[in-house]
């Protein structure tokens, strides 16, 4: 795949130790919001660079294997403060609805990311965001310098968030050096508690991204911009766990964005519409299956034909 077509993704990698149904034992899997985000553009079809932190012990080493295996260009970036030691750590269990909670035990700290010339996108957001936040808009500021759209999904986590009215207003300023924000209910719900979340999703274009994809869980997602909406149902599976759903949502968005490359501002229905389909089904296989489990394109069906010239 040419250069053109490359999703640069900016974020942490790390190891997600789910629990088991008795709460006693963990299974280790390779996760972080951008590194699952990566993984899944790379299952699709295209290229993904990933640059991230990660620690020189064996969780680090598995990490890296894992992003190896799937095609991922990691780019490991060194640390602010010196050489990082620990990888970083999520401890998870699902509810009877297979709904994800995080104790999350994370350091990113970094000095600077370098460019990805001429990538198709940059992605970035979650947990790098909250914790190394002008790392990350320094990132995205020299992305849109370039000609190179931003991608955002905040993935809030509470935890590591910090006051609401903080978190609030880092978000906000960071959203306006998008052009695609990706926000789900629980996010709304989290930053502006009681708002209708459609109301919401729409009045965040005011901040700049020329498209805003709100995710609504088994109800599917909906896109807007300053022209016109677009609604995509959710395929009805039998939902495992929703660990890395959102990730790989993002991954089917941007790759079908990046194959029709179609400036944002110009945006239509069909195209957006499009890119739904094929996040909301990737999104909901990843559902369908324990951790953070992407599929790859030739498990999509018919909507795979619609992945555009990135899929390889």
């Amino acid at each position: 795949m040419d250069q053109q077509g490359v999703i640069s993704v900016v974020g942490e990698a790390l190891v997600d130790l789910v629990a088991a149904a008795d709460g006693r034992t963990f299974t280790a899997h390779p996760g972080g919001g951008p590194a699952n985000a990566a993984i899944a553009v790379a299952r699709l079809g295209g290229r993904a660079v990933l640059s991230t932190s990660l620690g020189t012990d064996l969780f680090g080493a598995m990490v890296r294997a894992h992003l190896d295996e799937s095609g991922v260009d990691t780019r490991v970036l060194p640390a602010a403060t010196g050489a990082t030691s620990a990888t970083s750590v999520a401890f998870a269990a699902t509810d009877e609805h297979g709904v994800a909670r995080y104790d999350l035990r994370v350091a990113w700290d970094v000095r600077e990311v370098p460019p990805v010339p001429g990538a198709a996108f940059l992605h970035t957001g979650s947990l790098a965001a909250a914790l190394a936040p002008s790392v990350v808009e320094a990132a995205m500021r020299a992305a849109r310098a370039a000609g190179t759209p931003v991608s955002l999904d905040p993935n809030i986590r509470p935890t590591l968030a910090g006051r609401p009215e903080v978190a609030r207003a880092r978000f906000e300023r960071q959203a306006g050096l998008a052009d695609v924000l990706k926000v789900s209910e629980e996010d709304l719900e989290w930053l502006y508690p009681g708002t209708d979340p459609v109301s919401r999703a729409e009045s965040l274009l005011i901040l700049g991204p020329r498209l805003v994809v709100l995710t609504r869980g088994p109800r599917g997602a909906l896109a807007v911009t300053t022209s016109f909406a677009v609604e995509r149902a959710a395929p009805e599976i039998d939902v495992v766990d929703t660990v890395g759903a959102g990730d790989a949502f993002t991954a089917g968005l941007l790759m079908v964005l990046a194959g029709r490359r179609v400036p944002l501002g110009r945006l239509d229905k069909i195209t957006v519409g499009d890119a739904l389909a094929v996040a909301t089904t990737v999104g909901a296989v990843t559902c369908s299956r324990a951790g953070a489990d992407s599929p790859r394109a030739s498990e999509l069906g018919v909507v795979a034909e619609v992945l555009g010239p990135t899929s390889g």
